[in-house]
């Protein structure tokens, strides 16, 4: 079962969804890197772009997250 079903009046997901779901992956990455103990370009670069996401949903909705 899907712990956040979508509305079906609404196939969006809303902005505070999406912003949950990408800290989420943004902090399971910088957990993985500090386990790992290594630099990885990739793993860095996933991270950065992560950081991208997110202040671009701040910036769209008004810092409503």
């Amino acid at each position: 079962m899907d712990p956040n079903p979508v509305n079906p009046k609404n196939p969006e997901p809303s902005h505070e969804e999406v912003a949950e779901h990408v800290a989420g992956a943004h902090h399971l990455l910088q957990d993985l890197r500090e386990k790992l103990a290594v630099d990885h370009p990739q793993l860095d670069e996933a991270i950065n772009r992560l950081e991208m996401a997110l202040s671009i949903l701040t910036v769209k909705t008004g810092g409503m997250l």
